[in-house]
């Protein structure tokens, strides 16, 4: 009778926490909607023009760097594979939750069967935030996303191809993934997932978020 109950507890650990959170906070009690510390920048968006559904801006470069989240901004960090790319992102998430005091917790997907289920995993732990990162996420993210219009999702390094009011993407020339019925962008670069730019990917996309700037692709230029 114990062996079912370990099988369920391995799965869970699968796609459970990966990194424990950032303060003693366990989530459960309730937590006022996030507003943003600080403004964006002159460049961010053209205020005479706001970025339509599905648009896709380019913000001057440093332009977001005025916003920060509130201390303790609930963050799940949604990441998939262990190739170059998905690591470098995840470095900068990690770096720029501590730097934010980001009250950050992971859900590691282990194998390609966990991936929808640690989706809704994410979205249990009631957070303000799903960070994303990894290209496998992409088409799992497509189907959930549509569903669960209340959450926030912040897609880094790729896009999902057609976005809800709910994704944000932030996307730069090399990465662009938008799923596998549309195939690797021809313009795809592994080297382009340099620290710098993950990091600058991950504070746009959180600046857009937290100014309701959302359902849109955040494009890099540098």
């Amino acid at each position: 009778m114990r062996t079912p109950f370990r099988a369920a507890a391995a799965l869970a650990a699968a796609v459970a926490l990966a990194t424990g959170c950032s303060s003693g906070d366990d989530w459960s009690r309730p937590h006022a909607s996030p507003t943003a510390v600080g403004t964006l920048g002159a460049g961010f968006t053209d205020p005479s023009a706001p970025p339509t559904p599905e648009a896709t801006i380019t913000p001057r470069p440093g332009s977001w760097n005025g916003v920060h989240p509130p201390k303790g901004y609930r963050v799940v960090l949604l990441t998939a594979g262990d190739d170059r790319p998905t690591r470098a992102l995840v470095a900068a998430v990690r770096s720029w939750a501590e730097d934010e005091h980001v009250d950050l917790r992971t859900v590691a997907v282990e194998h390609p069967a966990d991936l929808l289920p640690s989706i809704t995993k994410s979205l249990e732990m009631g957070p303000d935030l799903v960070v994303s990162a990894g290209n496998d996420l992409i088409d799992p993210l497509a189907t959930v996303t549509p569903h669960h219009l209340g959450q926030q999702f912040l897609v880094v390094g790729a896009e999902l191809a057609e976005p809800t009011h709910n994704v944000t993407a932030v996307d730069w020339s090399g990465a662009s993934f938008r799923g596998e019925g549309l195939g690797m962008s021809s313009t795809y670069d592994a080297d382009s997932f340099t620290a710098a730019r993950c990091a600058a990917a991950i504070r746009a996309g959180a600046a857009a978020v937290l100014n309701g700037v959302t359902g849109i692709v955040v494009w890099l230029t540098t």
